[in-house]
């Protein structure tokens, strides 16, 4: 079952798939049938190999299908950022990774006519007096030496117009950043995986995994003979694998659906079917949906387990936005569970020579989990150009480990909530 959410009440084409049993032989076994393993599966089907998918639920059961829906573009950093620590050369190729992964999803999109309600345009609105000249400055920078005309700056008139909210002082739109529903692109991406031949198991935990080539892949009941292994669990990753587990902290994220608002009033409160966020470290999300309802995400935890009541956890940060819609019952809550890292960037890499990895996209994870898994099946097949430069970004291990990362990480997030409000 999938969990209760928007999402899964409105989901297209979902097949169930058998739970490995007995003994299987692959060239590839990809673990987790999130964006990550499900591209990483389809695109090394397509180049010619043999391939088994284990998920322990169900395929996109993860935050591959319950997160906003934004598809954003470069990286989750900030490229100017990038740019000041690893200098412009390198920051210009990590944008390119960015319209790259924008791509891949678009063309598979047409290519295998995926119902995923795909549509243009972010906004991301400014909400410190700190901020203003910011969106400018970034749209300048990615005209100037990105070759990316695609943004422009706002002033508070204007992003008011577009979004009905009074927290926005100014803002920046992306008309080539995108939305989607994250689930029917993902159940989309597994059918197109099973018409290239991937073999798909579901409610099939990996407990354990050899190191040897070729490696065995074990679950409670079966186990896959393989001569690569692609790990794909990012959050969900557990004790699975200690030698990266450190390197991510999974948080979870909490969204709402909004009953059906009506055209007008819809169009009233957002001025289009584009995605919006703002500047805050926990960041507030949210969009229209196709049937006219708000899809907000807000607030965040950093423990094991969700809210009691997930809708009255978030409510509140939907009504500092948007206080015109008190009045309005809330018909969708639920949580997802994302791996960060310390830096934000993505860490991509290998363990053994047959043993990739993929994780801690930190709320970029559409985008960048379909094209981390797209360059490790490059690799895979012997062409390491891209893996390599992802693999080279330097992720640090969060302080103290599995065992210290959560009580850290809550201190840290306590001082940036403050600093939000300031």
């Amino acid at each position: 079952m999938y969990p209760d959410s928007y999402y899964a009440a409105t989901a297209v084409g979902i097949q169930d798939h058998p739970a490995l049993n007995g003994a299987q032989r692959a060239d590839v076994c990809v673990i987790g049938g999130g964006f990550t393993g499900l591209s990483a599966a389809l695109n090394l089907a397509e180049q010619g190999m043999d391939v088994v998918l284990l998920e322990a639920e169900r395929v996109g059961f993860g935050a591959s299908g319950r997160n906003g829906g934004m598809i954003g573009s470069g990286q989750r950093k900030d490229i100017l950022e990038i740019e000041k620590q690893f200098g412009l050369e390198r920051a210009r190729q990590l944008w390119q990774f960015g319209e790259a992964a924008k791509n891949e999803i678009r063309e598979r999109v047409e290519k295998h006519d995926i119902a995923c309600d795909l549509q243009y345009g972010q906004l991301e609105g400014v909400h410190k007096k700190r901020y203003l000249g910011w969106a400018a400055e970034y749209a300048d920078a990615l005209a100037e030496r990105y070759d990316y005309p695609h943004t422009r700056a706002l002033d508070r008139e204007e992003t008011r117009e577009l979004v009905a909210t009074d927290d926005f002082l100014e803002g920046l739109f992306d008309s080539q950043a995108m939305v989607v529903h994250p689930l029917n692109y993902a159940l989309g991406i597994a059918r197109a995986a099973r018409e290239a031949g991937v073999r798909i198991y579901e409610n099939s935990r990996v407990t354990t995994y050899t190191r040897s080539d070729p490696a065995t892949v074990s679950t409670a009941n079966g186990s896959v003979d393989a001569s690569f292994i692609v790990l794909a669990c990012n959050g969900y990753l557990g004790k699975l694998e200690p030698r990266v587990a450190g390197k991510i902290m999974p948080i979870n994220n909490f969204m709402v659906a909004t009953e059906p608002l009506g055209e007008e009033r819809a169009k009233n409160l957002i001025a289009g079917r584009f995605g919006t966020h703002d500047t805050r470290f926990v960041v507030n999300y949210f969009r229209l949906s196709e049937d006219h309802r708000l899809l907000f995400g807000g607030g965040e935890n950093y423990r094991h387990g969700f809210p009691s009541d997930i809708a009255a956890f978030v409510r509140p940060h939907m009504l500092a936005l948007f206080p015109q819609l008190d009045d309005v019952r809330i018909d969708y809550a639920w949580g997802g569970t994302l791996g960060v890292t310390v830096s934000r960037l993505p860490h991509v890499g290998r363990l053994e020579p047959n043993l990739f990895f993929a994780q801690g996209y930190s709320g970029h994870g559409i985008p960048t989990a379909n094209f981390a898994g797209k360059v490790i099946a490059e690799a895979i097949a012997g062409t390491a150009a891209r893996f390599d430069v992802f693999a080279s970004l330097p992720i640090r291990m969060f302080p103290g480990g599995t065992l210290l990362r959560y009580p850290g990480m809550v201190l840290g997030m306590l001082y940036y909530s403050i600093i939000d409000r300031l």
